[in-house]
């Protein structure tokens, strides 16, 4: 359920509240007691609250835990639906995260943090990705091998190796030996580069675990951490971290904590 769906469902929650509160105006001059309607018997009384009471109660509960979990979700911890492939075998499709909002509002992501975050290319929903490459990294990919800052990097989660070569040079990502294209990838101008063979600050290398079938960095560029993206298709949409995926709570079989 997204923040707004559960928005929608607390109104809902408190205008049925607000409702069954209002109790009917009695017309002027209807004595009720004198008129035997209404009244209850002596020898009925009350034994319990009445059943819009009950409802009541009922209803204050269920929009106070509605806001604690609006809360949660939109500034504490969320859930992330696997749709896809691209992670496997780290996390399979229908697998169900719990994904922490809160981390990235004062750090950045590490190398090998699981991460969702808004694409650079047009898309209704998050991506879900491996840190591989931190601003001022040099990464390179090589015969299956990805190297990071020179050195080869030990990949035990993944499924596959790449099958494409690729390097960042002369301010932008080659992949076998073409550079991505600004237009359709998010490749900041040649001024935001620190150095022509450097991932550039506030940007970020990703790849999924699944690289013979991952829509990642080697095809839309770098993800941000924070401002708008800097060329694309969503040049001037905001960019940023949603947050740092670090458990699998559904299936119960597949639960684990996440590295």
């Amino acid at each position: 359920m997204t923040p707004l769906e559960l928005l929608a469902l607390i109104a809902v929650f408190a205008i049925v509240r607000v409702a069954i509160s209002i109790r009917p105006r009695t017309p002027a001059g209807f004595d009720a007691e004198s008129s035997g309607i209404g009244a209850a018997p002596e020898d009925q009384p009350r034994t319990g609250p009445s059943t819009r009471t009950v409802i009541r109660e009922y209803l204050d509960a269920f929009i106070v835990a509605g806001l604690v979990a609006l809360f949660l979700i939109t500034f504490v911890v969320r859930t992330f639906f696997i749709p896809s492939e691209s992670m496997e075998p780290t996390l399979l499709v229908h697998d169900v995260l719990l994904v922490n909002e809160f981390e990235y509002r004062f750090t950045k992501p590490h190398e090998g943090d699981i991460v969702v975050f808004p694409p650079p290319i047009p898309n209704p929903n998050d991506f879900i990705k491996r840190t591989i490459g931190l601003p001022g990294d040099n990464i390179r990919v090589h015969n299956g091998v990805v190297y990071r800052n020179g050195v080869a990097m030990r990949e035990p989660y993944i499924e596959d190796k790449p099958n494409y070569e690729l390097e960042i040079k002369n301010y932008g990502i080659y992949v076998d030996g073409t550079p991505l294209d600004p237009g359709q990838a998010n490749i900041p101008p040649r001024e935001r580069w620190s150095a022509p063979d450097r991932i550039p600050d506030g940007c970020y290398m990703m790849f999924g675990d699944f690289r013979t079938n991952s829509e990642d960095s080697h095809v839309w560029g770098f993800a941000q951490a924070g401002g708008t993206f800097m060329s694309g298709p969503r040049k001037g949409e905001k960019a940023g971290f949603t947050g740092h995926a670090f458990l699998i709570f559904w299936p119960l079989n597949r639960i684990r904590i996440l590295h």
